[in-house]
């Protein structure tokens, strides 16, 4: 007889009272996801299973006993999507946190990692996933580039590579479909990707950001049964009523009351809504917490506990096909979380598999990294640069003036057009602007770094650099000055990646990432410090303006799936088009240098 299967038997004997529990939690209120009471219940527990919810006092007989006066008990709560990878940490540092704080399972895309390492990141996100004491369920990435033909990442994924991931057992679905483009036009590659999916009869994440009306339609015939790329109220509505899961996201806090409130207007709430947390930095994790934090939040924009409670449970547990988990009740998974208030929630005591392994707020024991597994590094495939790689030039023009296309915003980017001089072979960087540079980093092509102007940045004050760049991950810098962006990609091709400021000719800040160029050797508290500080002295370098314009929109402006202007390691891309576009409208040489720069921009 297998183990899970004896210890299946001795469930039923406890139950029965034949036999005593292994472990008897007692004098809880059990808050329950089906019925949405809080009512009086004892849980005993046989190895990793619940094998009764009984009447308070009604059994004693059991080798351990704890006694659980005052409290509310929960079951663990449950990430529907997350890149790990946003926190800077791997699994098993990533792991003592949020158990700590009550999660107690997670939906991983490790579309970052991929991204960088092909296959092979994703193999090593399961390997140093699969040992943890969190349940850790892994999602095959479909977007590997996310914008096939406008970027390159380190791998390109198909049909084969998705047959490949989805075959592994602990894979269960792929994860969030970004080219929306390829799937509502029927590219090959995308086919053969959810194809692969509904083959396998696991999950097909969705990304549905800005798809409306028959374009939303169209995206769910193809296959997709989620989204978290929620924009507004109005959109939320739509997609729950189009059939879509949601996942609310805590990521992108500012539309959570909007979202309460639109929430709050239907008959009732949906099993189909859920929660996830999509990307949180390390020192945020750390500070404010990942799903328990979005939690909070939901009870404060006006949902009750219970509801917000049950969007991290058993409604995360229907999505997520693990009838094992999510309920307080007899053949469950014993993950649980004990609550001191329902007000605000805080994990006094955390079960996993029916032992304690955290209090308040502390795991009990470390977790060791996986055996055998080596973590990737030395992935920034750069030579050292000089300042000259960062003087956006026009052709062979010396001097003159020429008119160009750029990126206007911050997160919904616009086209804008802005005439421009040329001394010395250099375009001269107009007033309120700054530069945007991209340069692929994973050895696939040897182009040249692209470079365009960017507006809606103001005028930056020294060099922000980064390895960690949605989607493709190449080494990004936005400056106005060529020796402080130098200076800020040099830090991190001898890091090995992370993140750097430079200004006035020195390294302001430096957050080294080397492993894949995006995780951090650190322990979580001294890496959470030093992002927290460079986060906090960036504003040395940018005007930050919220909610749009913030340091973590750093990450995400090469973006080429979005709609708008982005640039690439390829080029200045457009996101509606799918196309690369030419950055000069037209270009005039003059024999002798331009007076006066002209500012005609539009």
């Amino acid at each position: 007889m297998s183990s899970d299967a004896e210890n299946r038997r001795r469930a039923i004997q406890a139950a029965r009272g034949e036999v005593p529990f292994d472990l008897l939690l007692t004098d809880a209120r059990i808050v329950d996801m089906v019925t949405g009471e809080i009512r009086d219940a004892d849980v005993g527990i046989v190895g990793e299973m619940i094998a009764s919810v009984h009447p308070r006092g009604s059994r004693h007989d059991a080798l351990e006993r704890h006694s659980l006066p005052d409290v509310y008990l929960s079951p663990g709560l449950m990430d529907t999507h997350v890149h790990l990878e946003s926190s800077h940490l791997p699994p098993e540092r990533y792991a003592e946190i949020v158990l700590a704080q009550g999660t107690t399972a997670v939906f991983w895309d490790p579309h970052e990692l991929a991204n960088v390492l092909g296959v092979a990141g994703v193999r090593y996100a399961v390997d140093a996933s699969r040992h943890l004491p969190l349940q850790v369920m892994v999602a095959a990435p479909s977007s590997v580039p996310s914008t096939p033909g406008l970027e390159m990442s380190g791998a390109d994924f198909a049909g084969a590579e998705m047959e490949t991931m989805l075959s592994w057992p602990e894979v269960r679905g792929v994860a969030e479909v970004m080219d929306m483009h390829g799937v509502l036009h029927g590219s090959c590659r995308m086919q053969e990707i959810v194809q692969a999916g509904l083959n396998s009869g696991k999950l097909i994440e969705g990304h549905a950001r800005g798809l409306s009306g028959a374009a939303l339609q169209a995206y769910l015939a193809a296959g997709v049964t989620s989204d978290h790329e929620l924009t507004s109220a109005d959109d939320a509505l739509e997609k729950l009523r189009a059939g879509l899961t949601l996942e609310i996201r805590g990521s992108h806090p500012y539309l959570l009351p909007d979202i309460v409130k639109a929430l709050k207007t239907l008959p009732h709430l949906s099993s189909q809504i859920t929660v996830c947390t999509d990307d949180v930095p390390p020192d945020m994790l750390l500070e404010k917490g990942g799903i328990i934090a979005l939690l909070n939040l939901l009870i404060e924009h006006g949902l009750s506990a219970t509801d917000v409670l049950r969007f991290a449970t058993l409604n995360a547990s229907i999505r997520l096909q693990r009838n094992d988990l999510g309920l307080i009740a007899a053949g469950r998974r014993a993950d649980l979380v004990v609550f001191d208030s329902l007000d605000k929630l805080e994990a006094r005591a955390v079960y996993v598999a029916g032992k304690q392994i955290a209090r308040d707020g502390k795991l009990l024991q470390p977790i060791a990294a996986a055996d055998g597994v080596t973590p990737p590094r030395d992935t920034l495939r750069l030579a050292p640069l000089i300042a000259d790689d960062f003087a956006l030039r026009v052709g062979d023009i010396e001097h003159g003036v020429a008119r160009l296309r750029h990126i206007r915003g911050a997160r919904f980017t616009q086209w804008g057009e802005i005439d421009v001089e040329i001394r010395d072979g250099k375009v001269q960087i107009p007033a309120g602007f700054s530069l945007i540079w991209v340069k692929h980093r994973h050895g696939r092509h040897q182009a040249k770094p692209q470079i365009a102007l960017l507006e809606g940045w103001g005028e930056l004050r020294g060099a922000i650099a980064t390895s960690y760049s949605h989607d493709s991950h190449n080494l990004v810098v936005l400056g106005r000055d060529a020796n402080d962006m130098a200076i800020a990609a040099n830090q991190l091709i001898a890091s090995g990646g992370g993140m750097a400021l430079a200004q006035n000719g020195s390294i302001l800040a430096h957050v080294a990432m080397p492993i894949a160029g995006m995780l951090s050797d650190q322990p979580p508290a001294e890496l959470a410090a030093a992002f927290s500080n460079l986060r906090s002295l960036s504003a040395k370098v940018a005007d930050w303006e919220p909610p749009y314009r913030v340091f973590k929109a750093i990450e995400g402006t090469c973006l080429a799936c979005n709609a708008g202007p982005h640039l690439t390691d390829l080029g200045l891309t457009d996101g509606t088009t799918r196309q690369i576009v030419d950055p000069v409208i037209s270009s005039q040489h003059t024999t002798q240098q331009y007076q006066g720069a002209p500012h005609n921009g539009r």
